[in-house]
This record gives C-alpha cells, sequence and structure tokens, in this order.
C-alpha cells in the first residue's frame, strides 16, 4: 500500500509541475483514488481535511472582495508608491510588509489581505504581478514561524513544550527563534535586491485614491485582532480560527446589505470564492492523510533521526533540511506533528534539552514549503489569486522566487540557532 501510495503521489505531482492549468482536478481525482483503494480509510476522511484553513481561506475571500471594492487597497498602493523609488523596492517593501502581519496572524490570512494591495500597484504601474504576489507569498511563510501565532506549526510547538508567547522572543536565558526568523528576512533582502534588479521603472503617485467604504477595513482590523487574541485561549476549537473569519465574513455581507439595500454585491462576493484553491487544498488535506495513514510520514522522521542520533550537530542538520525537504512536498501540519515526540524522545536518550531540535523542526517546516508552489497553503492561495487575474504560473515561475529566498533564509536561522542553542 506505501508503494501505491507513494508512486500516486509522485505522478500527482509531475502532473502538477508540468500541466499547472489543471492542479484541482490531480489533487481530486488522486485524492479520490486514495480513498477508493484504501490508502486512506472512509472513516478518517473528515479528520483528515483541516477544516481550520478552508474556513478561514473562504470567509477571508469574502471579506477581501468587499475590501478591495472599497477602494482602500488602491489607496495603500498610493501611499506605497510615494515612499518607494522604483518596482524593485515597492516588491521588496510589500514582501516585508507581509512578513511583519504574518508574524501575528495566519500565513493565508496575510496573503488574502496583502496581495490586494500588491495587484492594485500593479495595475496601476501596468505591470506584471506574478513576483510581487510570490514575493508576498513565500514572506509571509518565513515569518509565520517568528512568534507563537504566526502559523499552526508554532502554535503545536507551543502546545507541546509548553512554550508561552514571549518564549519565542527570549527562553532560560537565551534569544528564541523570532531573531533566528527575523536575521532570515533581513538577509533575504540583498537576495531580492539581485532577483529584481531589472525592475529599475520608477514609480510615482499623483493623487491619492478616495476610500468609499470603511467598514471593510474596520472588519479585516477586526479579524487581526481577535485571531491574535484566540491564540492566547485556552482549549478552544480546533476551527476558531475559521470561524472567526466565517463569523466576520457573515458581518461583511449583512453590513453591506444594509448600506445598499442591494444584492449584486453580496452575490458578487460568493462569486469571487476561489473554488479552485479551496478544492486543490481539500484534494491535497486527503492524500496527505492518506500518506500519514499508511506510514510514509513516519518513515521520513523515522529515517531522519535513524541517521543522526549518534551526533548532536549532524542530527540537528538531518532534521533542518530533512524537514526543508519533506515540507517542500507534504504539509507540515502532520510531519510536526509526528516530528515533536519523536525529537522529544531521541534528545531524553541524549540528555539534552530538545529546544534546539525543536526550533530546527520548526525553521526547516515552515520554509520548506516555499520551494514548491504546493508546498504550503499560502502559496497555493497566491496562485490562485494570480491565476483569477489571468496569470498562470509556471514551476520554474515559482522556483526562481522560492528556492533563494528559502536557502538564504534557512541557512542563516541554521547558523544562528546552532550557535545561541547548541
Amino acid at each position: 500500500m506505501k508503494t501505491t501510495a507513494l508512486i500516486l503521489f509522485i505522478v500527482m505531482y509531475v502532473l502538477m509541475i508540468f500541466k499547472p492549468k489543471y492542479r484541482p482536478a490531480y489533487a481530486l481525482v488522486t485524492a479520490l483514488v486514495f480513498l477508493i483503494v484504501g490508502i486512506l480509510p472512509w472513516k478518517e476522511l473528515l479528520g483528515t481535511i483541516n477544516w481550520n484553513v478552508l474556513m478561514m481561506i473562504a470567509g477571508t475571500m469574502i471579506i477581501v472582495y468587499f475590501f478591495i471594492e472599497s477602494q482602500m487597497p488602491n489607496l495603500l498602493a498610493d501611499m506605497l508608491l510615494e515612499k518607494s523609488k522604483n518596482v524593485m523596492w515597492v516588491t521588496i517593501f510589500m514582501s516585508l510588509f507581509s512578513g511583519i502581519i504574518s508574524a501575528f496572524i495566519d500565513n493565508v490570512a496575510t496573503v488574502l489581505m496583502v496581495a490586494p494591495v500588491g495587484l492594485a500597484i500593479c495595475r496601476k504601474l501596468k505591470i506584471n504581478p506574478v513576483a510581487m504576489i510570490l514575493s508576498i507569498a513565500v514572506s509571509s511563510n518565513l515569518q509565520g514561524a517568528a512568534t507563537l501565532v504566526g502559523d499552526t506549526t508554532s502554535i503545536m510547538l507551543g502546545d507541546y513544550a509548553n512554550m508561552n508567547f514571549l518564549n519565542f522572543f527570549w527562553m532560560l536565558g537565551k534569544p528564541g527563534i523570532f531573531f533566528a526568523v527575523e536575521l532570515g528576512a533581513l538577509a533575504t533582502v540583498p537576495v531580492m535586491m539581485w532577483l529584481f534588479r531589472k525592475d529599475k521603472e520608477p514609480v510615482s503617485s499623483n493623487e491619492r485614491t478616495q476610500v468609499k467604504n470603511y467598514a471593510p477595513t474596520v472588519l479585516m482590523l477586526l479579524m487581526v485582532l481577535a485571531l491574535i487574541i484566540a491564540s492566547f485561549i485556552p482549549n478552544t476549537p480546533a476551527t476558531i480560527n475559521g470561524m472567526i473569519c466565517c463569523a466576520l465574513a457573515i458581518v461583511a455581507i449583512l453590513v453591506n446589505l444594509v448600506q445598499t439595500r442591494n444584492l449584486t454585491q453580496t452575490k458578487d462576493a460568493l462569486k469571487n470564492l476561489d473554488f479552485e484553491t479551496l478544492g486543490l487544498l481539500f484534494g491535497l488535506f486527503i492524500v496527505i492523510g492518506g500518506l500519514t495513514s499508511v506510514g510514509i510520514i513516519d518513515d521520513f522522521a523515522g529515517w531522519i533521526v535513524q541517521y543522526g542520533s549518534s551526533n548532536m550537530f549532524l542530527l540537528y542538520t538531518i532534521v533542518v533540511w530533512g524537514s526543508v525537504l519533506i515540507s517542500a512536498f507534504v504539509d507540515n501540519i502532520p510531519y510536526v506533528a509526528t516530528m515533536l515526540p519523536v525529537l522529544m524522545s531521541v534528545t531524553r536518550t541524549l540528555g539534552v534539552d530538545p529546544y534546539l531540535l525543536f526550533f530546527g523542526l520548526l525553521s526547516g517546516a515552515t520554509l520548506g514549503g516555499n520551494i514548491t508552489p504546493i508546498g504550503a497553503s499560502a502559496n497555493i492561495a497566491a496562485v490562485g489569486l494570480l491565476k483569477k487575474e489571468g496569470y498562470q504560473v509556471s514551476f520554474k515561475e515559482f522556483v526562481r522566487i522560492g528556492v533563494p529566498y528559502t536557502l538564504t533564509a534557512v541557512i542563516v536561522g541554521y547558523i544562528y540557532l546552532w550557535l545561541v542553542w547548541a
């Protein structure tokens, strides 16, 4: 069964690389085959799907629709253009802006909020938005590991290791993973300057856009605040973030109906839901659930520990770079959930603190998703937004930005964590 699952996964992935137009179909068909042949038992289906992420995307998409219609992204674009010398610096500023937000709320929500601003800028400048939107996505993935509330994997680590919000900044008398992430983010600025070195067209904004309605912006800010507050409340439902986003989406619809007394915009907001992105994620959750169910994820975890447990530096190296490689192809949530108890057991046997390996696991698993367009939900959301704008992102285009960005950030964090925590 393992061999069959692995072959089907590889075939799906190859098709996604060479025929990206039909990615949702490949994922959904592969998921159906997994269920039919028994790779994933039907009884495990509902528990395999990450409803929280799907609800977050759906709710945020509706709020973002009203946000875009309010003209606020255009105003933010005007303000950013006033501060930028050329297209290259616009892209860099947007990337850093995305990273800052993503340190405090989910990566997917960050992309769905920031990308409309990037798209508005690109429309004003009449340039291709692919590079800017992909930079926003990979930056959001990087910063997700900076704080306890930035990503699901961070929350998982905090819960497992009994870490609070401040421990990500300072723990046991040492600077925490936050500084490893931020140093990695700063190191990517020269990388982006090199990647976008030809984008030296001057930019300007002669007049500021007038915002038509501030209610969607208020709801966006409320969503950010609610997501942060929810992360501090113990024993919340697993879908709490999705529930928040969907509830505020309903509020956005009701507010619009009260303001306009017209159903047209509500219908347009619902039509704006990106069912291709939602379908792709739905299928991938099932496929990854199948790989986990037959033990392939456990095998990878066991291999990492087996070949490095006799030497701490070797083990740390394998954990970081093995996590990068694995997370480039599979969802990092089941992988991190599998690895945390494994690494705890190994460090107890060695008689050392687990935090070096925990931080290495988190940084590698979070950043690894930036290598491929389906390695992280934020990337899938970004590619989906671009497709709706009429831009098909190839595997090569994504890798051109994702790989140098990932390698730079991982290397900097890898060195920093070893020097501080070894």
